[in-house]
């Protein structure tokens, strides 16, 4: 088998997205991933689904709401993720100081001083503890009394500088409005399990055993840290063991969400996107679109789906599928994913996927 395509099983594989690979809990699904994007909630809980058996909207509400055993909050590079409960607090001791110090020169550029961003963090603590738990706009409402605009990105910077500090982090939702809490009251105190440079090795053996074949250079792309940092960590975790990528199972198509895991997770992005298409996932503008996916590389993209709506499925014209993999097999693959959506959501609808014959896929079959 070709390296690259058995690189590309392997990722696939290790991401629980191809390879007929899913877990049974979101619990399951982040602890096998490390993380899952989630600037936009709706798209994060869609990539749990890709990854999940059976799971329904109303688990995902579950996991981040009522048990509490995921946490929503800005670890990885600084952008929002879905983390294990049990990894929350560790996880932010090692990249919180990071990204607050790469953070710190916007701060000044917005005119917010070290002494007004202290000020400002006392006054979201105290809020959130007097009050309960509160929304970004009724956080930057009591900002407002520091002299904080409204308007503009100041109050955001200060709620996610108190986040990345350990003060708060994001609670249960309200009205679909994402809440902030008091990170002491939504998550039991305890020792970190790492730190340090333990911390740093424990994240390299995470990251290298969820995103299979990959280097200390796509570590460094998706974690934020230093690259020397990386490099050091990256030889100590040790390589992980493979199965071999000729007894994973072929054809498995799956919708991933805009944002997911597995288009942001490397430092580059040839593997799971042909050249010639990568426009069509990456337009511009810090968008990702959400993908159709066969055995981890993307064969079109997809919009709508929520909220039981069928989705609408744009193929790459003149695109050939995968190894081994007809158009037929794919359109199937695409009708049991899109039936699983309309399920996802408590839902129903008559699915309506265009055809991935010409001008879809060049089959060559």
């Amino acid at each position: 088998m070709e390296r690259r395509t058995a690189d590309r099983l392997l990722r696939a594989h290790a991401q629980a997205i191809g390879g007929r690979v899913r877990e049974k809990t979101v619990a399951g699904a982040l602890e096998r991933v490390v993380a899952v994007q989630a600037q936009d909630l709706g798209a994060a809980a869609l990539g749990l689904r890709a990854r999940v058996d059976g799971l329904t909207a109303e688990d995902v509400r579950r996991a981040t709401d009522s048990e509490r055993s995921a946490v929503r909050g800005w670890f990885m590079r600084g952008t929002l993720q879905l983390v294990p409960a049990a990894d929350a607090r560790w996880l932010l001791a090692l990249l919180g100081p990071v990204q607050l110090a790469l953070g710190a020169r916007r701060l000044r550029e917005l005119g917010l001083d070290e002494a007004l961003c202290d000020r400002a963090s006392r006054l979201i603590v105290t809020a959130v503890d007097g009050e309960g738990p509160l929304t970004r706009p009724e956080l930057t409402e009591r900002l407002a009394l520091l002299g904080i605009e409204s308007k503009g990105q100041s109050a955001f910077h200060l709620i996610r500088r108190a986040a990345l500090s350990g003060l708060i982090c994001h609670g249960a939702q309200r009205d679909g409005e994402a809440t902030f809490v008091l990170l002491d009251d939504w998550l039991p105190a305890a020792a970190p399990p790492y730190s340090g440079e333990a911390a740093e090795v424990e994240l390299a053996r995470r990251y290298r055993r969820a995103h299979g074949p990959s280097d200390a250079a796509d570590f460094a792309h998706w974690s934020g840290l230093r690259a020397t940092v990386c490099k050091r960590a990256w030889a100590a975790a040790g390589e992980p063991r493979w199965e071999n990528p000729g007894g994973i199972p072929r054809g498995d198509v799956r919708l991933l969400p805009a944002f997911d895991n597995y288009l942001v997770g490397y430092r580059r992005r040839e593997l799971s996107v042909p050249a010639v298409h990568e426009r069509r996932v990456w337009p511009g503008g810090g968008i990702i679109r959400a993908t159709v996916m066969v055995d981890g590389r993307a064969v079109g993209t997809w919009s709508g789906g929520r909220n039981g709506s069928a989705p609408v499925v744009e193929p790459f014209a003149g695109a050939e599928p995968p190894e081994a993999v007809s158009a037929e097999r794919i359109e199937a693959g695409i009708a049991r994913e899109s039936t699983d959506l309309a399920r996802f959501y408590n839902a129903s609808h008559t699915v309506s996927t265009p055809g991935l014959q010409p001008p879809g896929f060049v089959t060559g079959h």
